[in-house]
């Protein structure tokens, strides 16, 4: 199997730790992907890693050869991912912040185990609060900040896209727009940077018959962010959404293609912000994060998402992180 020499890791070799929802369906997703040739699934209730890894592994002779397998923690040494999507279960009525105390305590017993292995690659957190647990494990793990980062709002970014693009009957993948901050409550739509295929938001809602912009960025903004919360009363749970975000945060990283994802990832002085995860346009590499992006934003926009920091770090400085 190809060796990254910089790491020491399999670059094929890709663990999930956590079987719940989101772990198995993006464990499926990965599976389909071809990206891996070899996926390690771990979590507490051991039975259950097992049967996901059967029930996926049947699927093999559909897609690309990949050998898939319930493992411990004594597994991921060699890879070059570890995704972290175990954590209890957003609940109906149920903020991503109310998950806070439960969650950092899981993570208080798996970190510590993923660092005793001397691990080299990269650490992809996903559970939820996505944002305070990557602050979370970065001060666990004592890693470089930029092999540990958060699927933050690449999510909610593809649900403003395909917001955009039913609003203005084009291609969502034509729609370049970001939601940026934190993946919650307080997440921002950064209107002043969006475009579709380099025209103005506006210009081309023009284009489209569409002149109320207000109200219109207003409800869609409404909508991305309520977005979890109607599915999650209509069928208790998200996972296929994320699954694919995770699934294109991988083809970044196992790619080395160096794209420009919202990712949450540790700031230091980006507007204003210092030694809080929030998410923000990052060029995604084999390594992790290797840069932010400055995207235009008004007055306002930073503002807020100087706003959405304070809330993530009270949150952090309550919590005795």
């Amino acid at each position: 199997m190809e060796k990254d020499c910089l790491s020491c890791t399999n670059s094929r070799k890709v663990v999930i730790v956590g079987c719940g929802f989101v772990g198995s369906a993006s464990a499926f997703a990965l599976m389909q992907s071809g990206l891996f040739s070899e996926m390690v699934l771990i979590d507490a209730n051991n039975d259950k890693a097992q049967g996901e890894a059967l029930d996926i592994s049947h699927g093999v002779p559909f897609a690309k050869p990949m050998k898939i397998y319930a493992g411990s923690y004594d597994d991921i040494k060699d890879a070059s991912l570890v995704i972290i999507t175990a954590g209890a279960n957003q609940k109906p009525g149920e903020t991503r912040l109310d998950l806070v105390k439960k969650n950092i305590s899981i993570f208080k017993s798996i970190i510590p185990e993923i660092k005793k292995r001397d691990y080299k690659g990269v650490l992809l957190i996903v559970a939820n609060p996505v944002d305070i647990l990557t602050t979370v494990a970065i001060k666990l793990s004592g890693f470089e900040e930029n092999r540990v980062f958060g699927s933050g709002t690449v999510l909610d970014t593809a649900r403003l896209k395909y917001e955009l693009g039913n609003h203005l009957n084009v291609d969502p993948r034509s729609v370049h727009a970001f939601i940026i901050g934190e993946h919650g409550d307080s997440e921002i739509a950064a209107w002043s940077s969006a475009n579709v295929s380099g025209i103005p938001l506006n210009k081309f809602c023009e284009m489209r018959g569409y002149f109320n912009h207000e109200q219109a960025m207003k409800k869609i903004a409404n909508d991305v962010k309520n977005s979890a919360y109607e599915i999650i009363e209509k069928k208790k749970a998200t996972y296929y959404g994320v699954a694919m975000a995770v699934k294109r945060i991988c083809e970044a990283i196992v790619r080395d293609e160096k794209s420009i994802l919202p990712v949450s990832s540790m700031m230091h002085g980006e507007y204003g912000i210092e030694g809080i995860s929030l998410s923000l346009p990052a060029i995604v590499t084999k390594d992790g994060v290797e840069t932010h992006v400055p995207i235009q934003l008004n007055d306002e926009e930073i503002k807020n998402l100087q706003k959405s920091a304070k809330t993530l770090q009270d949150i952090l400085t309550q919590n005795g992180i």
